[in-house]
């Protein structure tokens, strides 16, 4: 503490500052809260949402096309697991229309990607902590093939044992990544923290509060199986939707006042 008691005078001596930000306790139901949140700021911001949510979808529809035109169908579904990778990156727009939106500010597109790109090097360093994952992950998924049936016409119990198998390897380094950003990148948008202390924080807020995340989790994967669902059209509301979301989330979880807010 300073002279001056204040907490937030500890921040202009980064090495007093706590190794990760403390965490509130959630009730298991506070996901549904955070989504009817999320709704509002998205019926507030309708614009500028569903915009940034379209050119989502665009962007999917490029990545299906040239997945089948150039490879197959299982590039293509390799392509959508990766989203479990990027999605996180691609909602920072939202989280900053929602932290506009908070703020009273008029939110505009604009602003939201230049905040994105202002964290460019925290971004990399969240990329470089994905990749590792991914690669990790891709290495354990090579050995699942040792439980592919070796026969030509093989039991449905054999498909069923290899697909068992792979599912319980995604569902673990799924659960890794969710843990990894759940809260990180939003603590990055609003505050003046490393990547590396924002990651522990969001590690440690999940573990903390496992069944209202669980609940969090099967929202966010309902909501992206529904968009998916729709041919891609329906990500053009549920991300936008996830993303001012997880601000809320965010928001309510995460005691970030050790750290100073980002000069406007």
């Amino acid at each position: 503490m300073s002279e001056t008691g204040m907490p937030g005078d500890q921040d202009n001596d980064p090495d007093r500052l706590p190794f990760a930000a403390p965490c509130k306790d959630l009730a298991t139901g506070a996901p549904v809260r955070w989504l009817r949140l999320g709704w509002r700021d998205l019926r507030r911001a309708p614009g500028q949402s569903l915009s940034y949510g379209a050119l989502l979808v665009l962007i999917s529809y490029i990545i299906a096309w040239l997945a089948v035109t150039f490879g197959n169908l299982v590039v293509l579904i390799a392509m959508l697991s990766g989203f479990v990778f990027v999605g996180p990156m691609l909602a920072l727009a939202f989280y900053d229309i929602s932290r506009q939106l908070q703020q009273g500010i008029e939110p505009t597109l604009g602003r939201s990607l230049r905040t994105s790109l202002r964290h460019i090097g925290n971004h990399a360093v969240f990329a470089v902590i994905l990749l590792i994952i991914f690669l990790v992950w891709a290495r354990a998924a090579s050995m699942t093939h040792v439980f592919f049936p070796a026969l030509s016409s093989p039991k449905l119990s054999d498909l069923a044992l290899f697909l068992g198998v792979g599912s319980a390897i995604g569902s673990v380094f799924s659960a890794i990544v969710f843990c990894v950003s759940a809260f990180s990148l939003p603590m990055i948008i609003d505050r003046k923290a490393d990547m590396v202390t924002a990651v522990v924080t969001s590690f440690n807020a999940v573990l903390r509060n496992k069944p209202a995340m669980f609940v969090w989790v099967l929202l966010i994967v309902a909501a992206v199986g529904i968009g998916i669902a729709t041919a891609f059209i329906g990500l053009a509301v549920a991300l936008p939707l996830i993303g001012h979301a997880t601000w809320h989330a965010y928001q309510e979880t995460i005691d970030a006042s050790a750290w100073p807010r980002h000069a406007e």
